[in-house]
């Protein structure tokens, strides 16, 4: 066998082997349960509660999947990985969807094996410091020392920013974010720096909430996203059109309490292509008929998601009006494709 044989024969080879590979969505359905990839602890977005149990915006995104496939918000297994393994955790197909607060960049969506998918929260880089500092601006934090989590987006801005700014900042890195925020408030630094609702959340867990202000500054635009493997748009419909669901309900007046009423009473066609009624947009995404009604019903609609695990009446108690999070008939940024 001379070598172009044996080199289309590999070939040959390769492509049919391809050609009965398992989908991820076929994978999630025979395990019978998805696989969240998630951090250690971010009130508001993956936490535990006093129950044992995980709650948060990214947990109710993974829920949202789960409700769309099965039917059920229960069939999820959440894994908290180190920020270092975030990325490897989907490539190597631990996990399903990657939703942990991260950061969607260029970097991150060519370079990472990974396929960046939606924004579910419009963020900043902000700095908290203890009040008796007596700082009113980032830019009083001349040659401070700041807490930092290494490998992060909010690393890489620091540095930009106490340069453009002539600052000198020093930052102080870490791997953990735990050992960050415990760091901080031992005042072995003179800041913090995170997203804006990551420093919410942590000065919600501080011995003393009210001894620490956020600056008013936002030195980046943080786009919250999730993320799934690379090259798997089979995969990464289901995932994204689930989340456009729970954006579209909330347009619509769809909420988990009247959307089994308006499952038999709307005579909206939109409303009944969302909810199933009407139409057959589930077979292109390989899901049940009422995958959108079942993720409403068992998970709510967005803005459901956002007021209890981030709005006012949250432990983070962000306000959502005024902002990018809101729907984009408010003013804000969250806008579903249509379903036709």
């Amino acid at each position: 066998m001379n070598k172009l044989t044996m080199a289309l024969a590999a070939t040959t080879t390769l492509l049919a082997a391809n050609s009965y590979a398992v989908s991820t969505l076929d994978a999630v359905k025979d395990r019978g349960y998805v696989n969240c990839v998630i951090g250690n602890s971010f009130p508001g977005f993956y936490s535990l509660n006093k129950a044992g149990d995980w709650q948060g915006m990214d947990i109710d995104i993974c829920r949202g999947v789960a409700s769309a496939v099965f039917g059920d918000a229960t069939k999820v297994k959440f894994l908290p990985v180190q920020w270092a393994q975030s990325f490897t955790s989907i490539k190597s197909g631990k996990g399903d969807i990657l939703s942990k607060g991260m950061t969607w960049t260029l970097s991150r969506d060519a370079a990472q094996g990974l396929d960046f998918l939606d924004t579910y929260f419009y963020d900043g880089q902000g700095f908290m410091v203890r009040k008796d500092l007596g700082v009113k601006s980032v830019n009083e934090l001349k040659g401070a020392t700041v807490c930092v989590l290494t490998g992060t987006s909010s690393e890489l801005n620091i540095a930009d920013y106490s340069r453009a700014h002539n600052l000198d900042i020093k930052t102080v890195v870490f791997d953990d974010s735990s050992v960050r925020n415990t760091a901080f408030f031992n005042n072995n630094c003179d800041a913090l720096t995170n997203d804006k609702s990551g420093l919410a959340a942590q000065r919600s867990a501080a011995p003393n909430p009210t001894d620490y202000v956020i600056l008013p500054e936002t030195i980046s635009k943080e786009a919250l996203s999730f993320a799934v493997k690379q090259n798997d748009s089979e995969w990464a419909n289901v995932v994204k059109w689930t989340f456009a669901a729970m954006v579209a309900a909330e347009e619509f007046g769809v909420n988990s309490n009247n959307v089994e009423k308006m499952r038999t009473e709307s005579q909206s066609p939109v409303i009944r292509r969302l909810l199933g009624t009407e139409g057959d947009l589930n077979k292109g995404l390989g899901l049940p008929q009422d995958w959108a009604y079942q993720v409403i019903k068992n998970v709510g609609n967005y803005g459901e998601v956002y007021e209890r695990n981030v709005g006012p009446d949250s432990v983070l108690g962000i306000d959502r009006e005024g902002t990018l999070n809101a729907l984009w008939k408010d003013g804000g940024m969250m806008y579903a494709k249509s379903f036709r």
